[in-house]
């Protein structure tokens, strides 16, 4: 399943140190250049989410929400806490967007 990969890959890029963890440091890496992918959590805010998406335009970086997907789920695949991550490498960020677009990704994708 598709969702299964996404957080599975997620897990291995936060042991790999290429994740940023939660709004505040997905922002920052977006306004750094350094991220590549930004995941979140369909149980986010709206306002959150709207500012995430904000910011990822600015950098031209693409942000998935996965649909079915809570904070729990995205906490229990990178051992943190949070709804949103910032993927900071380009091989675990084309791996995500691979599997993400394969399976005709969702609606909610920027």
């Amino acid at each position: 399943m598709i969702l299964n990969k996404i957080l599975s890959l997620s897990g291995f890029a936060a042991k790999a140190g290429r994740l940023s963890y939660g709004y505040e440091a997905a922002e920052a890496s977006l306004k750094a250049g350094k991220s590549r992918l930004v995941i979140t959590a369909e149980d986010i805010s709206k306002k959150t989410l709207k500012e995430v998406k904000f910011f990822a335009e600015k950098a031209k970086v693409r942000v998935i929400e996965l649909a079915g997907v809570t904070i729990n789920d995205i906490s229990e695949s990178v051992g943190r806490k949070c709804g949103i991550i910032s993927v900071n490498d380009s091989g675990f960020a084309n791996a995500c967007l691979k599997a993400y677009d394969n399976q005709g990704g969702s609606a909610n994708d920027q």
